[in-house]
Formats: C-alpha cells, sequence, structure tokens
C-alpha cells in the first residue's frame, strides 16, 4: 500500500519485492568480506561463527520488510461506550537502523490519535512503530510513515507522533557527539489544527 506525503510517495509496505534476495550462504561469505577488508581473518576461532551470527541477526533487525503494518492496524472496534478523547501511548522503545551507515538509532516514539469511528488495541499502535523500526530507516521517513499509517488505516479526526532517538553514527563516529538527540514531530488533522490539542500532547510526552 502506498501513503501520499505532498508530492512524495511512502510505501508501507516493502517495494522491493521484485529484487532476488541473496542466499543465506551468500550473505555470510558477505560478512567474511567485511571481515577480512577490516583487517582480521574470518577463520581463526573467535571469527568463524560470526557471519552465522550476523545473518540471524538482520533476520530480526529487518523483520519488518515481511510484515504489513497496514494489516495489523486492520482489526479496529466501533464500541467505545462514547469515549471521545485521545488515545496517547508515550515512550514506546526504538530500536532502528540508519540506511546511510547501517548502524543502530536508539531512542523513543510518542503517539497519539483522536478517534472518530473506531479504535485500535494499543499493542498493535506499537507493533506499527516495530514493523518500521526493524527497516533501514531516517528517522523522518519512519515519522511520517508511522504518523500516515494511523490515518490512512484508522481515519481519526488527527494523530500526532514524536520519536526523540541517539544516532550512532552521529553518537559512535564521524562528529562524536555522545549526548546529542534527534527529534522529529508531526501532526494531522485535529492536532494540526487545535493549538491546544497539539500543546497537550506535547505536554502528555513529558509527564
Amino acid at each position: 500500500m502506498d501513503v501520499k506525503v505532498s508530492d512524495k510517495t511512502i510505501h508501507t509496505e516493502s517495494n522491493n519485492q521484485d529484487l532476488k534476495k541473496p542466499s543465506r550462504e551468500e550473505a555470510m561469505d558477505a560478512v567474511r568480506t567485511l571481515i577480512s577488508w577490516a583487517g582480521d581473518d574470518p577463520s581463526r576461532e573467535g571469527l568463524v561463527e560470526t557471519p552465522k551470527r550476523v545473518v540471524k541477526a538482520y533476520e530480526e533487525f529487518f523483520a519488518g520488510y515481511n510484515q504489513d503494518p497496514v494489516k495489523v492496524l486492520g482489526k479496529t472496534f466501533s464500541d467505545v461506550k462514547g469515549y471521545d478523547d485521545i488515545v496517547f501511548l508515550r515512550d514506546i522503545n526504538i530500536e532502528t537502523h540508519c540506511e546511510h551507515h547501517m548502524v543502530p538509532i536508539l531512542g523513543k516514539a510518542h503517539v497519539a490519535y483522536l478517534p472518530k469511528n473506531k479504535v485500535v488495541g494499543i499493542s498493535k499502535l506499537a507493533r506499527v512503530i516495530e514493523i518500521f523500526a526493524k527497516r533501514l530507516q531516517t528517522q523522518e521517513t519512519m515519522t511520517m510513515q508511522i504518523l500516515n499509517t494511523i490515518d490512512d488505516t484508522l481515519e481519526p479526526y488527527g494523530s500526532a507522533i514524536m520519536i526523540d532517538a541517539k544516532h550512532q553514527c552521529m553518537t559512535t563516529r564521524g562528529i562524536n557527539k555522545p549526548n546529542v538527540s534527534t527529534v522529529t514531530t508531526k501532526f494531522s488533522g485535529s492536532f494540526s489544527n487545535d493549538t491546544d490539542l497539539r500543546q497537550r500532547f506535547m505536554q502528555l510526552t513529558k509527564e
């Protein structure tokens, strides 16, 4: 499924279905090549099992390419006994990888939506965030993907998201600034139009 963001289309599912996926052995050979390039011997005792471990770890790190966030949000509920306030989740752990350097981005996400006709189990919202996190990402793109998937699937009055994360491509290499975090926010619908509602969301992220 594609979600339109201004003039840019964001794919909520992996758009690499036509690419030929290398075999497990080819992936392990690539790891051996990187070990050799780094200056070590991939056949020495401490490294001989490393390619297998790295490939297994990558299956976990990038499991989101095989999952559809829209389907996760597909089961909704309309009977909420008149509840008409925001649904807010705070401090959802983010563990993703920078698409530029393939090193971790670690932080937290805060997300909210104002239901119109349907709500979804709160664990499903956290699951959607996890699916997008388990892909190669930029924080800006991931922020938009999450918000637009919520908007497109739940059709709320509005939604909001904040991600606060540290990028190891910045904290452990390059400029080496370990205490710098990156904050991205995006608001839609009522959260975009109503200053009080938006400020309420921002306050809830701090409590």
